[in-house]
């Protein structure tokens, strides 16, 4: 019996694991990078196809942030890195 609680126990760390591993990249607004730019950037960087693109991009504008990814710290990296490189300003959180 005492096996079965561990191997729950066990099973409950690794899924409470894979949950706080969970990361999210954030985009913020800026004066200066065009809506074109932006959408240009969502579809190249990650994935997106261009209305999920624009429909963040609008989020951004009006709000000053958006999610547009969520993943691991080394699914998002080097997203993150290659929009900072593009001139826009993100965070992963």
């Amino acid at each position: 019996m005492s096996n079965i609680k561990t191997k729950q126990l066990e099973e409950v760390e690794v899924d409470v694991l894979e949950l706080t591993d969970k990361k999210t990249l954030v985009l913020f607004n800026d004066d200066v990078n065009t809506f074109e730019h932006v959408i240009e950037t969502l579809v190249d960087v990650c994935g997106h196809n261009l209305v999920q693109a624009e429909q963040c991009t609008f989020i951004i504008h009006y709000n000053g942030k958006c999610a547009v990814k969520n993943g691991t710290l080394e699914e998002l990296e080097p997203m993150y890195k290659e929009i900072l490189d593009r001139g826009i300003s993100a965070e992963i959180q």
